[in-house]
């Protein structure tokens, strides 16, 4: 399944002395998680920072970088949980919106192609994929199977979501380089909105 891309940069912030960090262990939580990101390990970078988030919520690079390990992570759910804590402690962070536009995008799309099912108390859960080596089947493709009425929900959701958070990354971001992208992204993603709506019969 073809991901949307940050453009924007969804850099680690570096956690440094400020007057916002006023508990060490906060920073070294952080670093230690800078540590394990740029190893690819993402597990523990998770558990770094939500050790870090457990000493002290209120730092906005703790929760944008919590972020940022779950969306490397692939775990979209908790990344879109996650980019709207730190969005709360600082709405004025442009990338930050992007970033969550682009994992509400990333499982749409999962979703659509069948690698993530909706249950029915509306939680995510991830669907093995058994193709043997040599199978023509192209797991890209949209099944014929129909959405449940849950999944189709949080599709449309997902989808609105994007257009809305994408909106917002261009106001805030005034002039940038990403412009036309961005608004292409997002009559994409109205497109879908539109294939993927309950037809009224």
């Amino acid at each position: 399944m073809k991901k949307a891309f940050l453009l924007a940069s969804i850099l680690f912030i570096s956690v440094i002395s400020t007057a916002c960090i006023n508990n060490f262990a906060v920073q070294e939580l952080n670093n230690k998680a800078k540590e394990f990101m740029d190893k690819g390990d993402y597990v523990s970078a998770i558990e770094r920072l939500k050790s870090s988030v457990d000493l002290d919520g209120s730092v906005f690079e703790t929760r944008y970088n919590l972020a940022v390990a779950y969306t490397k992570a692939e775990d979209y759910p908790n990344a879109i949980k996650s980019y709207n804590d730190a969005i709360k402690l600082n709405p004025d962070f442009p990338d930050a919106y992007y970033s969550l536009a682009v994992c509400e995008e990333n499982l749409a799309k999962d979703i659509i192609a069948g690698y993530v099912k909706v249950n029915d108390d509306n939680t995510i859960e991830k669907v093995e994929q058994s193709l043997e080596p040599d199978s023509d089947v192209n797991i890209d493709a949209k099944d014929d199977k129909k959405l449940s009425g849950n999944a189709q929900k949080m599709l449309i959701s997902l989808l609105n979501n994007a257009v809305s958070d994408y909106g917002m990354y261009l106001d805030k971001a005034g002039t940038n380089d990403d412009r036309t992208f961005v608004e292409n992204k997002i009559k994409e993603l109205q497109r879908m909105i539109a294939e993927n709506s309950p037809r009224i019969e």
